[in-house]
């Protein structure tokens, strides 16, 4: 069955540009626990990474820079068990965090991270 016309059923990956992937790599692994589910050589010597939380789902593929700039807000939200010890930990760690959780009325908390490029994701408790 096609939906509107296609036949598009997830979305897979989503990219955030990297001028040092090796860097990149260990920061998603190491300090955001996440897993390197690809990692294979593509066209002129270049690499495609793909790195997952734990549990799946949606992986981030960190692509080489190419004519993407970096330092942009990506929209990325990744999802927290624990908003609280989330941010204290990747605060510790030296991670560039918003100095307090953002709470809203009716939303979930909070807060932003920026990667080693400057590149922002967001990561959202559950409600």
């Amino acid at each position: 069955m096609t939906n509107g016309g296609t036949t598009i059923t997830e979305v897979r990956t989503v990219g955030v540009p990297a001028t040092d992937q090796d860097r990149t790599l260990a920061f998603y692994n190491d300090v955001l626990g996440f897993e390197t589910t690809l990692d294979a050589q593509f066209g002129g010597g270049q690499r495609w990474i793909e790195v997952s939380p734990g549990g799946g789902g949606t992986s981030i593929a960190i692509t080489p820079v190419g004519d993407s700039p970096v330092g942009v807000d990506t929209g990325i939200r990744l999802a927290s068990d624990n908003v609280e010890a989330d941010h204290a930990a990747l605060k510790a760690a030296g991670v560039r965090v918003d100095a307090e959780i953002l709470r809203f009325p009716g939303a979930p908390p909070m807060f932003t991270l920026l990667d080693p490029d400057g590149n922002r994701l967001y990561v959202v408790g559950r409600m």
